[in-house]
């Protein structure tokens, strides 16, 4: 019967294709590492991995064992995580990807009390405006708005991600207020570019009473980042589309000025995405409800919603 470090020693190494980053992962050497593979592979009596001075790849039987174990060790694993709960805190480290704005805003701030209620969590947090692969690139936890929930993932609605038009004070000054989402056209516009797609987004502003019209800013500066947006539109250089979230504190400090109240453009949800284990790890489990509890507190579904005005 195989040792769960030596399992763990494969699967982290197949998982980022390199002993050290594996080591890394586990808080072990990566001398460890590659004696508990080496070990692995003398008992099966197969080579799971092809290794050079640059890479570390699976063979065909690597692969096929990598598939069969992956599941159950990852069950095991949170079977483990759970018993371990009961008698102690929750530990280890925490790999989070969250939008930047967001993250820096509205979640970072929870970090000094989470981490003296959870001190053997350690934080290894991203922010990077792309939805990643919760599984294969071994994110604990991602949160923003768009993921596909690709099979072993689930998300946890937090609040609306309602895009909003914003703009200076500054810029708007000797300028007539826009009556309509239609009228925002004759403005300058503040324009994303989808690092997707490729394309300008643009956006159709709805009401509570259910009407709908296009907006079609000018493309005075095209951006790929909503931050930059943000800071543009601080600037007082045109008006910006950007989700309540990312503005709410400049809204309410008078920075920037919602045009078009009431009018608000739907994007889905701000959502918590997660592994569907059966038994979460507790440090995925601990921030999760962390971070479930600050919204519900913070009343931040409600004040992220671009139809209260």
């Amino acid at each position: 019967m195989e040792t769960l470090a030596n399992l763990e020693s494969f699967v982290r190494s197949a998982d980022h294709g390199s002993f050290s980053e594996a080591a890394r992962r586990l808080a072990i050497t990566p001398a460890a590492v590659s004696r508990n593979v080496a070990m692995l592979e003398r008992n099966l009596g197969v080579r799971l991995f092809h290794r050079s001075t640059r890479r570390l790849t699976l063979t065909e039987a690597g692969e096929a064992f990598r598939q069969a174990i992956s599941g159950s060790l990852s069950d095991i694993q949170a079977a483990i995580a759970g018993v371990a709960r009961a008698g102690g805190a929750p530990s280890g480290v925490l790999k989070v990807s969250m939008a930047p704005t967001l993250g820096t805003m509205h979640i970072l701030p929870l970090l000094p009390g989470f981490i003296a209620r959870y001190p053997a969590i350690r934080p290894e947090w991203h922010f990077e405006n792309r939805q990643v692969d919760i599984i294969a690139e071994g994110y604990d936890v991602a949160i923003g708005g768009g993921f596909e929930l690709s099979p072993g993932v689930v998300a946890r609605n937090l609040a609306p991600a309602h895009i909003i038009a914003v703009a200076s004070p500054a810029y708007m000054a000797g300028r007539s207020l826009p009556a309509n989402p239609a009228d925002l056209a004759h403005l300058d516009g503040i324009v994303m570019r989808s690092l997707q797609s490729g394309r300008v987004r643009h956006w159709i502003m709805r009401d509570a009473a259910g009407e709908q019209i296009p907006v079609q800013l000018k493309e005075a500066f095209v951006f790929n980042d909503p931050a930059a947006m943000r800071q543009s539109a601080l600037l007082g250089l045109g008006v910006a589309m950007l989700v309540v979230a990312d503005v709410i504190n400049d809204l309410e400090s008078g920075a920037l000025i919602r045009l078009v109240p009431k009018w608000y453009a739907d994007a889905g949800a701000i959502s918590i995405y997660f592994a569907s284990r059966t038994l979460l790890p507790g440090k995925t489990r601990a921030f999760v409800d962390c971070v479930s509890e600050a919204f519900k507190l913070g009343r931040l579904a409600e004040r992220f919603a671009g139809s209260l005005g």
